[in-house]
């Protein structure tokens, strides 16, 4: 049987690092296990924009886009967790189920979770686009895995709720899932972008003592402190480990995040630790960075480093809880969104979020 088709706008990647391309091309319908979903909302996040440079290669031409939200539009024949028009969240976050790290409740970490390497997604020359981080959210519907699917309240607008998808769940969950920060630690957070901000909200939630955050841009300090930064220090200033340690009584801190893609903040973020702390990863730099470590320094501190893909999610058990704290006003949503645009300024979009001057930017459908 012929498989029917969808025509659907959408933002294609023909070349890396070149603006993005708007026309209409074809989306399958969803298989057995897959819903279709018809967007309201997709938010820029910087792996977007990692991907549209090249740094992790990847096979062109694409549609990029993965913190998204919207309806549901169909749904796959074995589906009974959906139905046509539920609000959902659509995240990038897609598991199995049942391979050892689902197993142990680690979706983030599945070992089968790009099993089907067939998209959906094709133009009127019949050329396959690649559906990027199995998502393609910059367009104005996607077919993906239910897995990457959680019902949402009808009391959240979908604009906020797309946020939560990646930038929230992935500073959330570092220090909440990866890092199990305990009142009275202390956080230093490198990077003030959507990531990172929410990191600090995060960090205020568990109780830390201290919450550092290190930044290049003056403006994203100020707007750190808003989201419960207790102190904010210029990147790279002659004095800034030495005034990381003097906040957190001359030892450092319990935890370091680095939440940005620049390999110096991993090469540096050891050094703000102290005795028996950690460093998390939660940003991702080119496929080509290679970082050294001082093995002795961390063996005999008892230091360690911990990965944290998108903050070692589980949907149904994170999403839930962060609504829960956003509906007590504990955790900003609204805030974290700096401007709106249509798909057809998705262009102008990045490239306000490449210098640095948004937390959020969101395409609105």
């Amino acid at each position: 049987m012929k498989q029917e088709k969808t025509l659907i706008n959408a933002a294609v990647c023909y070349e890396f690092g070149k603006p993005l391309k708007l026309e209409k091309i074809f989306l399958s319908s969803p298989d057995d296990n897959e819903i279709q979903v018809k967007l309201a909302a997709c938010a820029i996040c910087h792996s977007d924009i990692s991907s549209i440079n090249g740094i992790w290669g990847g096979k062109l031409p694409a549609v990029y886009g993965h913190e998204a939200s919207g309806f549901v539009s169909k749904v796959g024949t074995m589906v009974t967790e959906f139905k046509v028009r539920d609000r959902v969240l659509v995240s990038l976050i897609k598991a199995c189920g049942y391979c050892e790290t689902c197993k142990d409740n680690q979706p983030t970490s599945c070992l089968n979770a790009y099993e089907k390497t067939q998209t959906p997604l094709s133009n009127f020359e019949k050329l396959e686009i690649t559906q990027g981080m199995k998502t393609a959210a910059f367009a104005d519907q996607v077919v993906v895995s239910k897995e990457q699917c959680i019902k949402l309240p009808n009391d959240i607008p979908l604009d906020e709720a797309a946020l939560l998808s990646c930038g929230v769940i992935t500073g959330y969950g570092a220090v909440i899932n990866t890092a199990q920060l305990r009142k009275g630690q202390s956080a230093v957070i490198i990077g003030a972008g959507g990531v990172g901000l929410n990191t600090v909200q995060a960090a205020v939630l568990a109780g830390a003592k201290k919450v550092i955050v290190i930044d290049t841009n003056p403006e994203k300090l100020v707007t750190a402190k808003l989201f419960g930064a207790t102190d904010v220090i210029i990147a790279f200033e002659k004095s800034m480990i030495e005034k990381v340690k003097s906040l957190t009584d001359g030892f450092g801190a319990n935890y370091a995040f680095v939440t940005v893609g620049a390999p110096e903040a991993f090469i540096y973020a050891p050094e703000l630790l102290k005795p028996g702390g950690a460093v998390v990863l939660v940003g991702l730099p080119s496929n080509e960075t290679k970082i050294h470590y001082d093995v002795v320094t961390l063996a005999s501190m008892n230091q360690s480093i911990l990965g944290s893909r998108m903050g070692q999610s589980v949907l149904s058990r994170d999403i839930p809880e962060i609504i829960s704290l956003w509906k007590q006003k504990k955790i900003k949503l609204k805030e974290l969104i700096s401007n709106r645009f249509p798909l057809e300024k998705i262009n102008e979009a990045i490239e306000e979020s490449k210098l640095g001057k948004s937390n959020r930017n969101i395409i609105i459908f």
